[in-house]
């Protein structure tokens, strides 16, 4: 029997396909069938056609997963757009990716005047609106039917924007077009994570669902028939809460989400009921290791990392058990030839840092960037991620910061990871981002911007503080020459941070005092 939610549709029609955490409403795989059925329908009917684009900007709701499966029934290609962008770089990913249809809610009511604006000419539907424009009307009026044509749908994400504009990343068309066609995430979960296909997998999905991560974890989810608690927002209480309630096997995670537990009180960590917990996947971002270590003390060796990107390129993975005695390893190679090289293309010696490629017989392409794409590329036909790291004797790969990041000061590199790592294990410290900022005589310096866990703590006893913290472990150059405290970092929900904002503000200073 073929694993997708369309058999288990039939097989299992009153299964729970989605639960949402806060609200409790849920659609089950028979609704979650006809609905996706009736949008492939709409998607026909509104002119989007196979291959071509539609998007969708929209907070997390149970309709998100209608919007996927009915995709991958159209073959159409779905663009998710980060709720946390801006009117104009909005406009500039509907332009860019030449959707067709933009599906959106009242959420976003302030960045849609500056949309119609600039996408005059753009097929719009609103959740919710109760007009013309309405999502549900819309769908409702469509046929629960299959199309008689099925094909499979791709997703066409857009990078973060971290190190400038967002670039679509464009997959490599399926060698099988067939929607109930099996995808090579569905092997690793099953191979890898050891996620089970028999119906009893209850999964967490925290972040929001225009990621990488959530979309292709919980589309795996619901191929192998299971169930999904998505959280209308993460919080860290909240999300210990869902695991006893709906009794979570499964669950996905960040390291910026380890650390918001991790600063609970510990009376309230240990008020949940967590032993139908089973797996805990977490990526995106290389997780220090102490606060690895606490969350595995905390919940036991079951928290998995897996290293890999939006390209889906290749992917590494590490069970707590290997982790413990490789601590800091993101994994071995699963999916993908791993290979590490130097500034010369060759592959570098064991224990050497360099550029991290992945060779793989499908290769995305960043969309109407070509040069973006011949920059990822190796001369061999590998592709990079854009990650520095090395791989030890057993095989096992530790990453040390994006390529990008890296501060240049006195002529010495130094990976701002590393001191990010040390400041958030530190008890007054919530989040960190660690930029290089023009400076008339290192050429750059240092500079910690730090979110307090009280912003009445910040200043120079904090700071002082902070530099007495990291002195035993970083050498004088790698020290930050300024701490800036604020109430919040440029932090997207899956992780990453907008460095980016940070150093533009640092160079714009710097070009004003000149």
């Amino acid at each position: 029997m073929s694993l997708h939610p369309i058999m288990h549709s039939q097989n299992r029609p009153e299964q729970p396909a989605v639960i949402m955490a806060g609200s409790g409403k849920t659609i089950t795989y028979g609704e979650m069938d006809s609905q996706a059925n009736r949008f492939a329908n709409l998607l026909r009917a509104r002119g989007v056609g196979t291959n071509e684009a539609f998007a969708v900007l929209l907070e997390n709701r149970i309709e998100y997963f209608t919007l996927i499966w009915g995709s991958q029934r159209a073959g159409t290609m779905l663009v998710p757009i980060s709720t946390r962008l801006t009117g104009p770089e909005i406009a500039y990913i509907l332009r860019d990716s030449e959707a067709q249809l933009l599906i959106t809610s009242p959420a976003f009511d302030e960045v849609m005047g500056t949309i119609r604006s600039e996408c005059p000419d753009l097929d719009l539907l609103v959740m919710d609106s109760g007009d013309a424009e309405d999502f549900a009307a819309a769908i409702a009026d469509q046929s629960a039917e299959p199309l008689a044509d099925q094909s499979a749908g791709l997703v066409m994400l857009y990078s973060s924007g971290t190190t400038g504009r967002p670039k679509g990343i464009r997959p490599a068309p399926p060698e099988d077009t067939d929607p109930l066609a099996p995808n090579p995430l569905m092997a690793l979960a099953m191979m890898g994570a050891g996620m089970p296909a028999d119906g009893s997998m209850v999964y967490l999905s925290p972040a929001p669902l225009y990621h990488a991560a959530p979309i292709g974890w919980c589309s795996t989810v619901h191929r192998l028939g299971g169930t999904i608690i998505a959280m209308e927002k993460f919080e860290p209480e909240a999300a210990l809460q869902a695991i006893e309630t709906y009794r979570v096997t499964d669950s996905q995670w960040v390291p910026t989400h380890f650390v918001r537990f991790l600063k609970l009180d510990p009376e309230l960590r240990g008020k949940y009921d967590l032993s139908s917990h089973q797996r805990a996947l977490h990526a995106a971002a290389p997780c220090p290791v102490p606060i690895k270590q606490e969350m595995i003390e905390w919940w036991g060796p079951i928290v998995n990392e897996y290293y890999a990107g939006s390209e889906g390129i290749g992917m590494t993975l590490v069970k707590a058990e290997d982790w413990l005695t490789h601590p800091g390893t993101v994994g071995r190679a699963i999916y993908g030839t791993l290979h590490v090289c130097g500034p010369d293309g060759e592959d570098v010696p064991i224990g050497q840092d360099g550029l991290i490629y992945f060779g793989n017989d499908q290769l995305p392409s960043y969309h109407n960037d070509p040069d973006k794409t011949a920059e990822a590329m190796h001369p061999k036909g590998w592709m990079t991620l854009g990650d520095i790291g090395h791989v030890d004797e057993d095989g096992f790969l530790f990453l040390t910061d994006r390529k990008s990041h890296m501060i240049i000061s006195g002529g010495v590199n130094i990976y701002p990871q590393e001191i990010e790592n040390l400041l958030v294990t530190h008890d007054k410290v919530m989040d960190a981002a660690v930029i290089g900022a023009p400076c008339p005589d290192l050429g750059e310096k240092v500079v910690a911007v730090v979110q307090p866990m009280d912003m009445s703590q910040a200043g120079e006893q904090l700071e002082d503080e902070l530099c007495a913290f990291l002195a035993p472990d970083l050498s004088r150059i790698k020290m930050p020459k300024l701490f800036d405290f604020r109430p919040d970092l440029p932090r997207e929900a899956n992780g990453k941070l907008y460095k980016r904002e940070l150093r533009d503000e640092y160079e714009a200073k710097a070009q004003e005092s000149a």
